[in-house]
């Protein structure tokens, strides 16, 4: 593994959330039992999070007969996917996140508590997201997005439903589209803060997924033409960072927009440091762009990935 100066690469604001997070939630967490995980993972978030804008309004309901909390706005709707490895979080891990979306951009946002590995395994999550976006979609234009293992299930949900003509386009926060573990960012970061390539490996086996299979992996995909317009956001230091580029740069090869964002000197999970870290903050006005860029039908950033 290449030997990374993560010193010279990170700020101090960014090592404060560091430090804030690996106090409450161990290196050898990702080994716990599943339930202590997850214990530990709600702890965590819950320690972040910070009070939802108070014009936002919140319902709880199924969809497709998965259950997700719905934030009222207007059309497009944003179907949030969150992250947690496949095995963590759910709708009050990423609460305020999508209530901070929804106040930002006006947007209806939708928050799906997708089934969860180990007990569930692919493609549980995977038909969840699916299903659910199909029926938003019947009720009108659709944005995907999701964080981490949120982002791959939203790039593997828009494989499946490309070509209609309600997908605007989708949205994916330092996403695992199932890149060579074997090259590029996951050996260069493979130690990484907050996230570690050994960490990307257990949770990849977690899900049970066939090799190369493009439901679970989206850069699997052979064909991946007729997708809709995708801006991909990577945190620099991070084992997955390559995923966005590769996915983006064969995106354009297929004649789809696509733009990859990379965030210098920014970890795995830095959404929950949108309010202590300015890099962070300075990304997430970037997603929030990025959402209403695509609700708009806009496109600011060129042709390139």
């Amino acid at each position: 593994m290449t030997h990374t100066d993560y010193q010279s690469l990170i700020d101090a604001p960014t090592w404060a959330f560091i430090a804030r997070t690996a106090a409450q939630y161990p290196d050898d967490t990702a080994s716990a039992p599943i339930a202590r995980q997850r214990q530990v993972y709600d702890a965590m978030c819950q320690s972040f999070a910070t009070e939802i804008p108070a014009d936002v309004q919140t319902e709880d309901r199924a969809v497709a007969g998965v259950p997700c909390r719905i934030y009222a706005g207007a059309l497009p709707a944003v179907l949030y996917l969150h992250g947690g490895g496949f095995v963590v979080g759910g709708l009050e891990s990423h609460h305020d996140v999508c209530a901070e979306l929804c106040a930002a951009t006006g947007l209806r946002v939708v928050s799906a508590d997708y089934r969860l590995s180990p007990e569930h395994a692919h493609p549980a999550a995977y038909d969840d997201a699916v299903a659910v976006a199909r029926a938003l979609l019947a009720q009108g234009p659709l944005v995907l997005a999701g964080d981490s293992a949120g982002g791959t299930l939203a790039a593997a949900a828009a494989a499946a439903l490309r070509g209609d003509p309600g997908l605007c386009g989708q949205v994916l926060i330092y996403p695992g589209l199932g890149g060579d573990t074997a090259a590029g960012s996951y050996l260069i970061h493979a130690q990484a803060p907050m996230l570690t390539r050994d960490d990307v490996l257990f949770y990849a086996g977690i899900r049970r997924a066939a090799p190369g299979d493009p439901t679970a992996s989206p850069l699997s995909e052979p064909n991946l033409t007729g997708l809709p317009p995708t801006v991909a956001i990577s945190a620099a230091c991070d084992p997955i960072a390559d995923d966005a580029a590769q996915y983006c740069a064969r995106l354009t090869a297929a004649g789809t927009r696509a733009h990859r964002i990379l965030e210098p000197g920014l970890v795995h999970g830095y959404l929950r440091a949108r309010h202590t870290v300015p890099r962070a903050a300075a990304s997430f006005t970037r997603i929030i762009a990025a959402l209403n860029a695509l609700a708009e039908g806009d496109w600011p950033y060129g042709d390139s990935p």
